[in-house]
């Protein structure tokens, strides 16, 4: 028997052996794409990328103007002070230092050098040219002008107080730059003031005879005069504290009227619980010297129990809260609802 072998076919041309190395390739890297992409996954973010925010430049930031008040006052005070006689004194050198071209005044020789007793800004106006400020300034008045002026000044006048008022221009400022004064300052008159306001919401006037005025006449007797030593709770809404004034020592104190906000604390009659008003209250207080003093005060009243009790105290026309001074000095809340 004769053995058995494969039977060969001729083929015609020659066989490509990339085809099948390029398969195997392509089914390696599909299989490896799987894992690849499930990393993928996992290593980037989920939600959308944060970019940290730029970071200014300390030259972008804004810079506040200075406030040219506080250099006016006090060049106007050393000004005051000052004497063309003495030009390397350290007043002259640091007057040199805010305006290099101020001019002083010249004093007689052997004279008193009258100094400010208090320099105060007034008034500012800004312009593109520059600024100006007004200028308050108490001083004693000279007695060689007293006696320039009458031929037979009174003994007193060299130590009465006069009120000066004094404009300053100076450039500078601006973005917090620094401020300059352009030169000596110029006398000028006083500033005109805003015409006297109404009455504003206090429009019912409450008679003397009134509950209301009786209360309120209790409590600032009381007030004025020692205040928590004399019984001043009982005269408080629950849960009001206050604290009288321990300068406060009148011997007497006078109500003089009591305008009210709301019609219903003008009648003699104390309306129902829980009532609430705002009333002023102008009092003169007469100290153990004799002076009268005139005072006025803002106050918040409710009724409860049949009678008005304090609420809140504000002092002064405007209605800004005034603190009241406690015995020992330290400034306590005023008036104000709260827990005891």
């Amino acid at each position: 028997m004769r053995r058995s072998r494969p039977e060969t076919v001729p083929v015609s041309g020659t066989v490509s052996t990339s085809g099948p190395r390029l398969a195997r390739i392509g089914a390696w890297a599909a299989l490896a794409a799987g894992p690849l992409a499930l990393a993928v996954a996992f290593v980037m973010p989920r939600g959308p990328v944060a970019q940290a925010a730029p970071v200014p430049h300390a030259d972008s930031a804004s810079r506040l103007p200075a406030d040219p008040a506080g250099t006016a006052a006090l060049f106007v005070e050393l000004w005051l002070r000052s004497d063309a006689a003495e030009t390397d004194s350290p007043v002259a050198a640091a007057l040199r230092s805010m305006a290099p071209s101020v001019q002083l005044p010249k004093r007689v020789r052997g004279g008193a050098t009258p100094g400010a007793l208090r320099v105060v800004p007034v008034r500012t106006v800004s312009s593109p040219d520059g600024w100006t400020v007004v200028v308050a300034a108490l001083t004693i008045a000279s007695p060689l002008a007293s006696a320039a002026s009458s031929p037979a000044p009174e003994p007193a006048a060299g130590t009465a107080p006069v009120v000066r008022y004094f404009a300053v221009s100076g450039t500078g400022g601006r973005d917090g730059g620094p401020l300059s004064v352009s030169a000596s300052p110029a006398e000028v008159s006083a500033p005109e003031t805003a015409p006297e306001t109404a009455a504003g919401p206090f429009s019912h006037a409450v008679p003397s005879g009134a509950a209301l005025s009786a209360s309120l006449g209790e409590f600032l007797r009381t007030y004025l005069a020692g205040g928590q030593g004399a019984g001043l709770e009982r005269y408080l809404s629950p849960g009001a504290r206050l604290s009288a004034p321990a300068a406060a020592g009148y011997v007497r104190v006078d109500v003089e009227d009591v305008m009210s906000d709301t019609e219903r604390a003008a009648g003699k009659e104390v309306p129902a619980d829980g009532t609430r008003a705002r009333v002023r209250v102008r009092v003169t207080g007469e100290d153990r010297a004799g002076t009268r003093w005139p005072l006025v005060y803002q106050l918040e009243v409710t009724t409860r129990a049949g009678r008005w009790e304090i609420s809140a105290l504000k002092g002064g026309a405007a209605g800004a809260a005034t603190p009241a001074v406690a015995p020992s000095g330290s400034v306590a809340a005023p008036v104000a609802e709260g827990a005891r």
